[in-house]
């Protein structure tokens, strides 16, 4: 720590300190006494001196402090960051039991307390993501307190995030500590197998923030011809199969994606006639299946993050739109449409609004059956919105 080093807010800049928002943009900061380094531990004070938080400095980041604690009694170093982990271990461990699954998110960056750290449990792997200069500061104690608390001793780094070039980060993958990871770890959840890619898969490897979702899939799958778009490893499309669909059509754009989900559905031994394939651009598809007349009972639009950010909306409005008026017009009557956004920038009244456009300009009367959140192991602070970042939406047309 640092205290010899003060961030001094703006006049009136300090009420989202206080209410323990636990981000600090460069536009609050009025002055910055000493010479605090990348990611070290900085005293934020207001403009009268008045302490208020610890917090981890980036000095190339909007972003430019990451609150650790609001406690000025509190010591930053890897005895509190040791803390924080197992605190965060014992949350998932109330959680999930073995019978559930094998893999989960173990730290969620801000919402366990470690501004920047993603900390995935692959079966016998942890994947560790630093994304910001306090998490790649304290990097070290983070692998240490990971092999000394986890049952995984095998642990692999992703820091390949875009966000790390705004923290001035350079990318990093590779083993960190045990035997580095083979091709394909398999994993297993509600009772499916699935083969996952750590060192080269979406994210971490695989969307855990979609397992109960997935599971809603098997009640509403039965006997329907189900068109399962964005499908990627094929995580729905094994849950409409095992939800007894009567016909699945998967498509991505993305090959290897696609043969690996074929790989999940042999290892699962399901019915390989239920299960069809399309590598392509989805947006193309689904204008192909409008003008050829198909038809659909339940739709699955699980797209990539189109706003990133504030400044993407716009663009994304429009992308989110288009894919869902396309799937309305695609349904049967009395068809489902389970619908995403994992865009921050994109909150759950703005995404309601579209989908209701997209129902209006597609000619349909749609109601939402159930609203739909990133699972149990991405918690959200109610301090933090921005935390909750995946939104669904079951609709249900007349």
């Amino acid at each position: 720590m640092n205290k010899d080093s003060h961030l001094i807010l703006k006049k009136g800049r300090e009420r989202s300190v206080q209410r323990q928002h636990p981000w600090i943009f460069s536009g609050a900061i009025e002055k910055i006494n000493g010479n605090p380094g990348q990611g070290e531990t900085v005293r934020i004070v207001d403009s009268q001196n008045n302490f208020l938080a610890w917090a981890a400095y980036s000095p190339k980041s909007q972003i430019s402090a990451r609150i650790w604690t609001w406690d000025e009694c509190d010591v930053v170093n890897s005895e509190f960051i040791n803390n924080r982990i197992y605190r965060a271990l014992g949350l998932r461990q109330l959680l999930f039991s073995e019978q559930t699954t094998n893999s989960y998110r173990m730290l969620y960056s801000e919402s366990d307390g470690i501004p920047g750290l993603i900390i995935d449990t692959y079966n016998d792997y942890l994947v560790l993501q630093f994304s910001s200069c306090g998490a790649e500061f304290w990097k070290e104690s983070i692998i240490n307190s990971c092999t000394e608390l986890g049952d995984a001793k095998n642990i692999f780094e992703r820091s390949d995030s875009e966000v790390r070039k705004l923290e001035g980060l350079t990318q990093n993958i590779g083993s960190l500590r045990g035997n580095y990871p083979p091709d394909l770890i398999e994993i297993y959840e509600w009772g499916i197998r699935y083969l996952v890619d750590i060192k080269t898969g979406q994210k971490t490897g695989f969307y855990l923030d979609q397992r109960t979702n997935r599971i809603r899939i098997r009640e509403y799958a039965q006997e329907k011809r189900v068109l399962n778009c964005f499908s990627y490893t094929g995580g729905f499309t094994m849950n409409a199969i095992l939800g007894k669909a009567a016909e699945v059509l998967s498509i991505d754009s993305s090959k290897t994606a696609l043969n690996l989900a074929k790989l999940n559905l042999e290892i699962n031994q399901f019915n390989d006639k239920l299960a069809h394939w399309i590598e392509g651009d989805v947006f193309t598809e689904l204008r192909t299946f409008r003008d050829r007349g198909e038809k659909f009972d339940l739709i699955i639009l699980d797209p990539p993050k189109f706003a990133p950010t504030v400044h993407s909306i716009e663009k994304a409005n429009r992308a989110y739109k288009d894919i869902n008026l396309l799937a309305f017009k695609l349904l049967n009557p009395g068809g489902i449409l389970f619908t995403f956004s994992c865009s921050g920038g994109i909150n759950a009244e703005l995404f309601r609004k579209i989908i209701h456009g997209a129902a209006m300009d597609a000619g349909v009367n749609a109601r939402i059956l159930e609203q739909l959140h990133q699972d149990r192991d991405h918690p959200i602070p109610l301090c933090f919105p921005e935390a909750e970042y995946l939104k669904g939406l079951i609709c249900k047309i007349n």
